[in-house]
Parts: structure tokens; C-alpha cells; sequence
């Protein structure tokens, strides 16, 4: 299969199409580097440019006439910034992603599988959710997320287009040969700070939030390795047109996590008891945006994709810390 991949050259989109090369398809890259960097692309096929250009679009089919499916990766992420820069993230992340969706469906290429988020989910006592269960957005970024998700289940209804939408939880670690990884040089991501701490470049690292309704106080997350995520985009990719009509549906949401509850403040434990040493720990409120979290009931992925995470929480960190190491020699900063 060949797969267009938007935000190819990010963090979970470079790890995405490594595990399509090794699954023996080919990924397309349509990224506009605004925050992935080039070196993550590697000599895969690639187009540097925006989502939104109807013309570049079509061009990338003309000269791919048999790419199979598209997965939408590219969007502005991070939660706090999201609250500062509403339009950014309203304009980069629905307004291009329906320009996007228009023109492959357009182009008769009407397969999309799309990256969402499980900050959409509402705060459950038991905080395990199940994809139908009721939704509660805390920020724009996640507002983001669950108007594209609403576009695309109306346009499957209406037209040609076939979605598929996978909602991620936390992924975490680094690709396993260690060729890609997070590449922010002050990471939001909660073990991209550890790391950071770990290794001297922050003076503590900050649980943001510890009067949360949980057991420890901090939030609840559903940390998954980061190629198991990769994984999953593979089979549901592969199973795409298995997976709707299994469903009966031109559209399905698929929750994408372990399926296990890890707070804050566990996740600090399991980083200590992988990097063997204590890090500095300060406490301050939560920050804008964010959620007290939740964690994926999995069986639908099991059911429709034949996929569950292989990796363990330790695994993730000490990818993560071994990525830590590397980064100066792959992008040149640490």
C-alpha cells in the first residue's frame, strides 16, 4: 500500500511511517516543517508544503495516482498554547483539515484515518472511557479535535469520504532504533520533562495539578509507547475497509491506549525506578486547559484492528532517556 501521511516529519508521524516501511507499505510525507524537522523525514517521499493547498494536494495525486489512504496527522498540539492562540489552532487544524478532506475526496481518494485525542472525553468517576462516552472539551486545542471529527463523520454521511478516527492517549518513548524522537527543545510532554530534569537541563520537573479527584491527587493518563501507537495506525490502515464494514458504518471512532490508569505521580515513580536515581519534584496548579484525564478501554481496537500495546510503561521511559541522550547528534540540540 502507498499512504499519505500529513505531519510526517513529527513526532508520532516519522515513528507512523517507519512502521509502515516495516510492514512493507510506503509512506508519502506532506508536512510544512513547521515544527517536525527534516531530518525526521530521512529519504522517504516528500512534499514540504501546506495541507490546505488544493493545487499541491493534487499534485502529490497526479504523481501518486495509486496512494490508498490518507492519515492526518499534521495540527498544532499543545494544550496552553492553544488557549493563547485560539485562531491558530481553529485555522491550522479545522479550517485546513477541511480543505484537506474536500480536495482527497475531490481526487477520488476518499479513505482518511484521522488523528483525534482523548481530551475530548468528560471527567467519569472511574475515569476508564469507552468510545461512546460523553464528551467535554477543556480547551481549544481539543475543541479542535472534536469539530474535525464531527466534519468528517458529516462528509462520510454525505459524500464519498470514509473516516476512520483514532483517539489517542499519551503516547510517550522514542522510536526503537532511536532515529526519531521528541523534538521540542523545552517539551510540554510530561516525560520529555522528566528527561529534561533528569538530565540537569530543568531544576525540578512540575506536576502541574494535585488536587485532582484521583487517588494521589495528580492526573490520570493512559501512557502508551509511541511505536504501539504507530502500530495501530498500520492495522487500522491495512483493515480500513474491513474495519467500516464490520461496522456498518461509513465512519468509526477507535480509542487507542494500553487500557491501564497511571497518575502523575506514578509515571515519576516509574521514571525514578527506570533512570535510578530521584528527580527534584515541585507541585503548582494545573495548567490552562488541562484535563484531569482518563484512560482507554481498549476493546474495540482489539475487536476491529487485532491490535493491543506490546510495550510497558518502563520500556517507553527508557527509550525515552536513551532518545535524551541522542538527540544532540540527530538534530543537533539537546
Amino acid at each position: 500500500m502507498k499512504v499519505l501521511v500529513t505531519g510526517g516529519a513529527g513526532y508520532i508521524g516519522s515513528t507512523t511511517c517507519k512502521a509502515l516501511e516495516e510492514a512493507g507499505h510506503t509512506p508519502v510525507v506532506l508536512d510544512s516543517l513547521l515544527t517536525g524537522p527534516r531530518v525526521f523525514v530521512k529519504d522517504r517521499i516528500f512534499y514540504e508544503g501546506d495541507i490546505a493547498d488544493r493545487g499541491l494536494v493534487t499534485h502529490i495525486v497526479e504523481e501518486h495516482p495509486d496512494l490508498d489512504a490518507t492519515i492526518h496527522m499534521a495540527a498544532r498540539i499543545v494544550v496552553p498554547e492553544s488557549v493563547e492562540q485560539p485562531y491558530e489552532y481553529y485555522r491550522d487544524n479545522v479550517a485546513k483539515s477541511l480543505e484537506l478532506f474536500d480536495q482527497l475526496q475531490h481526487l477520488g481518494k476518499p479513505r482518511v484515518l484521522f488523528s483525534s485525542s482523548a481530551s475530548l472525553y468528560a471527567l467519569k468517576p472511574e475515569f476508564e472511557v469507552t468510545e461512546n462516552d460523553r464528551l467535554e472539551t477543556n480547551s481549544p486545542y481539543a475543541r479542535t479535535k472534536l469539530m474535525m471529527e464531527m466534519v468528517l463523520q458529516d462528509m462520510a454521511a454525505a459524500t464519498d469520504l470514509r473516516a476512520i478516527i483514532l483517539r489517542y492517549f499519551n503516547p510517550i518513548g522514542s522510536d526503537p532504533d532511536l532515529e526519531s524522537g521528541i523534538y521540542a527543545k523545552e517539551p510540554s510532554h510530561v516525560l520529555g520533562q522528566l528527561v529534561m530534569t533528569a538530565r540537569g537541563q530543568k531544576e525540578s520537573f512540575t506536576i502541574t495539578g494535585v488536587d485532582h479527584p484521583t487517588r494521589d491527587g495528580t492526573g490520570i493518563r493512559d501512557y502508551i509507547h509511541v511505536w504501539d501507537l504507530a502500530q495501530a495506525h498500520v492495522r487500522a490502515v491495512e483493515k480500513f475497509d474491513e474495519v467500516l464494514a464490520t461496522e456498518g458504518s461509513t465512519s468509526t471512532v477507535i480509542n487507542v491506549g494500553t487500557g491501564d490508569g497511571v497518575t502523575v505521580r506514578e509515571l515519576v515513580a516509574a521514571f525514578e525506578r527506570v533512570y535510578g536515581a530521584k528527580v527534584p519534584i515541585t507541585e503548582a496548579p494545573p495548567r490552562p486547559g488541562d484535563a484531569v484525564g482518563a484512560f482507554a478501554n481498549v476493546d474495540k481496537a482489539h475487536r476491529l484492528l487485532d491490535w493491543q500495546a506490546q510495550h510497558s510503561i518502563d520500556e517507553a521511559i527508557d527509550s525515552a532517556l536513551k532518545w535524551g541522550a541522542k538527540r544532540r547528534e540527530i538534530l543537533g540540540y539537546e
